[in-house]
């Protein structure tokens, strides 16, 4: 008879330098996996605001999975790098995306941390070689870009700079599977990597729609959430075409459709200018949609929502769903 499967146990200690958005559902990730967790972040209101990050998450973890999760990791704010990075086994950069403040972090977190602490920075966008100019140690970098909020999208895109030894990045994915993520490791260091590529593209197209009158912001939503975001949620975008293409497949539907690609349906690569004008109709579509909700209010709808989705697909199980299932089988096991 095969062994009983084990958990996989979650580090013991993370670094977080920087608790904003990103850094703050890292925080949440961690410390709800069971892992201690120290970040560092300047801003005075730091602690307040992961205070919020946390009780969000917690009840969007409860409504996700009947599988206990493990005794909570104590979250604690502190005052410099080194107090964060001190025993941790992987540090997690969050910084906003300026590249000198990037490289002065990781630099820093590399003078601190233990030789074999791993480190990793959640830029949505800049190469790692770039980020590892400042550090002494560059073989231990990768980037560990997730999606927001960090806490329930399991996504993480790893991509390795020049100076990357390739061993960290099979480290890095082990270290997000045991918290429940989805490593996708990028085959070439590229800017934007993979999903930020994609994303921007629609985005460029959806700020055309409302430049241009076509569109409300809300009616570019309702295009994406009550049509094609419903299938990317499982089956993403060239599987879903594959399907379209009948018992033909994809070839039958790249035959019949491919000749679209030429039609000039979207701006592609240009951009509209961002004038006061058309920042200010953004804005206002925005608040008008939002009908007066608080960033909090708009935040616990939206984990709501990712829990239904997710819940869904457990059952089936397929996509963020098998993720999902896989960590509670994960959780459920013995401890080793």
């Amino acid at each position: 008879m095969a062994d009983a499967p084990s958990r996989v146990r979650a580090p013991g200690r993370v670094g977080l330098l920087g608790g904003g958005v990103i850094g703050g559902g890292w925080a949440a990730r961690f410390a709800l996996a069971g892992t201690e967790v120290r970040v560092y972040d300047p801003d005075p209101e730091a602690e307040r605001k992961l205070a919020e990050v946390m009780a969000g998450a917690r009840r969007a973890w409860g409504e996700l999975t009947d599988v206990p999760l493990p005794p909570e990791g104590q979250l604690r704010v502190v005052g410099s790098v080194a107090e964060a990075v001190d025993g941790a086994a992987l540090v997690q950069e969050s910084a906003p995306e300026v590249p000198g403040l990037k490289q002065r972090l990781l630099g820093e977190a590399d003078r601190h941390a233990d030789p074999s602490t791993l480190i990793a920075s959640s830029t949505s966008g800049l190469r790692p070689s770039v980020l590892q100019e400042q550090m002494g140690r560059p073989e231990r970098m990768v980037v560990a870009h997730p999606f927001n909020p960090v806490y329930l999208l399991p996504l993480v895109e790893l991509c390795a700079g020049s100076r990357t030894d390739p061993a960290t990045v099979g480290r890095a994915a082990a270290v997000y599977e045991s918290v429940g993520m989805r490593p996708l490791v990028v085959r070439r260091e590229v800017d934007g990597f993979v999903a930020d590529r994609l994303l921007e593209a629609l985005w460029r197209e959806a700020l055309w729609l409302v430049e241009d009158g076509i569109a409300t912001v809300e009616e570019v939503d309702d295009a994406i959430r009550y049509g094609a975001g419903l299938r990317w949620s499982f089956m993403g975008t060239y599987l879903t075409y594959r399907i379209a293409g009948g018992e033909g497949g994809m070839r039958h539907f790249m035959e019949q459709f491919g000749p679209a690609l030429q039609w000039p349906w979207t701006h592609l690569m240009e951009v509209p200018e961002l004038t006061d004008t058309l920042l200010d109709r953004i804005a206002d579509q925005s608040d008008a949609q939002a009908g007066g909700a608080t960033v909090r209010e708009l935040e616990r709808l939206r984990d709501r929502c990712l829990v239904a989705v997710m819940r869904g697909l457990r059952s089936v199980p397929y996509g963020a769903g098998e993720t999902l299932a896989a960590y509670e089988s994960r959780l459920a096991a013995p401890t080793p």
